[in-house]
């Protein structure tokens, strides 16, 4: 086999990886169907929870710049990365979180912090660091951590009072694979540059653009859980009228408009479309500036 054959052959392992993986998908959801059998739950979620993000981070092992960025190392920082970033999380929310309209900030702030000390702590023996293994290792951990969060969310959504929710299932999975990758994904591929470009021969530092990129992916990440929050808001802000308010105000919540529904899905998808491409951006423009530099 030539170079380039070889070249191409490792570059075409991401859309195998979907295409296979989405094929057995789309069958445990068929059968799961037609037999109704609760024993194959287990695999339709995990085979949904999981199949985006390992195709995502295939796609970004193959842009590595480093040797020492091996499967080995990637499947250790998304699964135990993934896990103790969930775990830290829970144990976090749990305990210092309460019911407030910036609760959602303070998942971001809490949920941020755990994804990057579960990448400083899965990558502490590497020697040599780059923005660029930095992001693709930091979007390791993210995803490991969207994976196992969409497997509870997932998990969650099919147990109704009225039995397994089959639809429910395949909806939260759909959702949430499609939006894991410029979530999760991306808020913690920037901690990983900007955590790697700032690292010093003794090994990681708490920088001012440490802080600063954590900070602003926290807001992001508070952004895009709120959003809903935010759009139900604005489109009454927009669209209410007085007597609704009243009823608001005494506790009533008062049935949405056709208008009014749309109005809030536009609002929705719109933020999280906006939250979405200002983490891309950041991220490329982070990237190639660090290229610069060292070019």
């Amino acid at each position: 086999m030539t170079t380039a054959q070889a070249t191409r052959r490792r570059h075409g392992t991401w859309r195998r990886i979907l295409g296979s993986g989405l094929l057995l998908w789309v069958l445990a959801a068929f059968v799961t169907a037609i037999t109704a059998n609760p024993l194959l739950v287990p695999t339709l979620v995990m085979l949904g929870s999981f199949l985006v993000p390992v195709t995502f981070v295939a796609w970004a092992f193959e842009r590595r710049r480093s040797d020492q960025v091996t499967t080995e190392l990637l499947f250790r920082t998304f699964v135990v990365g993934g896990v103790l970033g969930v775990l830290a999380a829970s144990v976090a929310e749990s305990y210092l979180l309460q019911p407030s309209p910036w609760m959602f900030f303070g998942v971001g702030l809490l949920e941020e912090a755990a994804k990057l000390g579960a990448l400083a702590y899965c990558t502490r023996h590497l020697s040599v660091r780059s923005a660029q293994d930095g992001a693709i290792l930091g979007a390791t951990v993210g995803l490991g951590f969207a994976a196992f969060e969409s497997a509870g969310y997932a998990l969650v959504a099919s147990l109704t009072v009225h039995g397994l929710s089959l639809t429910d299932l395949v909806e939260t999975e759909l959702l949430r694979g499609l939006l894991s990758p410029f979530g999760h994904g991306v808020w913690t591929a920037i901690l990983g540059a900007v955590l790697f470009s700032t690292a010093g021969r003794s090994g990681f530092r708490v920088t001012g653009r440490l802080v600063g990129a954590y900070l602003g992916v926290s807001i992001l990440h508070g952004l895009w859980d709120s959003m809903d929050s935010i759009a139900v808001t604005v489109t009454y802000l927009l669209t209410g009228q007085t007597w609704r308010y009243r009823l608001l105000d005494e506790g009533y919540l008062p049935e949405p408009t056709a208008i009014q529904v749309q109005f809030f899905t536009i609002l929705s998808w719109t933020g999280l479309l906006v939250i979405a491409v200002t983490g891309v951006v950041f991220l490329v423009l982070l990237l190639r500036r660090r290229a610069a530099e060292h070019g």
